[in-house]
């Protein structure tokens, strides 16, 4: 009989925070697939258990998921962890988990800890709608232009950024966005963590020198310009322009976004920006 694969969540910081399920599932698999196996073994250690731990990271999951996958096959049951929360979402495992599954092998979810819940519930922040959308992009380009995707979002994001990045992104988000308060999670639920909920030029100061893992909140906001049909044109105009200024954005994909803000066709915003635009050059 094949054994199960479990997907267990484990503490982000505080190991308190592991719950009774993953600690059995721990003990009573025949091995643990983990993203650091020094990381996991603090774990481990913390809690006396003894099951050996095999690393799988994003450099060796396409080539050792194959054996792994056999074992289950075999009779063996495997334990996948990450770092830190649950295994997959923005952390090694999907490979696994899918080749897995397409053998026939029973997987299971071991839910627990979550940065993004976390942050989420204690900020105060509208939760009744969100979108959890990983890390931000590393290249600058690439990054100011997914930031520019997300600003006239009607739900809340999350997303994560890391520490070397996080002072970039803020800049950059000021930029794009009006005064309302954002969300900023460091190192939630370990001894120094903060969660911060205020304008962009506050957070800038307050995280200078940044330390640890971030975890950052956007709530809905005020489209720039009012929404509906009767928008003017020069509006538009003036709004997909700041979008390209700010945002290396072509034209075409700053009147996307501000169509998108606006509920109106992107081809409509598009055409009405070139013809505004054209009517001053030429009014010139």
């Amino acid at each position: 009989m094949a054994g199960t694969l479990y997907v267990v969540a484990t503490p982000i910081g505080n190991l308190e925070d592991v719950t009774l399920r993953a600690l059995r599932i721990l003990r009573d698999v025949s091995l643990i697939a983990a993203e650091d196996t020094r990381r996991t073994a603090r774990l481990l250690q913390h809690y006396s258990i003894s099951t050996p731990t095999t690393s799988l990271h994003e450099h060796n999951e396409r080539r050792k998921s194959a054996g792994l996958v056999a074992r289950l096959e075999a009779g063996d049951s495997i334990a996948l962890v990450s770092d830190a929360g649950t295994p997959t979402i923005s952390d090694p495992g999907e490979g696994l988990v899918a080749a897995a599954r397409a053998a026939g092998i029973r997987v299971e979810s071991v839910p627990g800890p979550s940065a993004v819940m976390a942050a989420l519930s204690a900020s105060g922040l509208p939760t009744a709608e969100f979108t959890f959308l990983g890390f931000a992009p590393a290249r600058s380009k690439d990054r100011k232009q997914w930031l520019a995707g997300i600003v006239g979002e009607s739900r809340t994001v999350v997303f994560f950024e890391a520490p070397h990045r996080i002072h970039s992104t803020l800049t950059e988000l000021g930029h794009l966005i009006d005064d309302r308060p954002i969300g900023i999670g460091r190192e939630l639920t370990k001894t120094h963590e903060e969660l911060v909920v205020g304008p962009i030029v506050e957070l800038l100061s307050r995280f200078a020198v940044p330390k640890g893992e971030f975890t950052v909140i956007i709530p809905p906001g005020k489209p720039r310009i009012d929404q509906a049909a009767a928008v003017g044109d020069d509006a538009i105009e003036a709004e997909v322009g700041r979008l390209i200024e700010n945002s290396d954005l072509s034209p075409r994909d700053a009147a996307r976004q501000v169509a998108r803000s606006l509920g109106l066709p992107t081809n409509e915003v598009y055409r009405r920006f070139q013809a505004t635009r054209e009517f001053g050059r030429s009014a010139k």
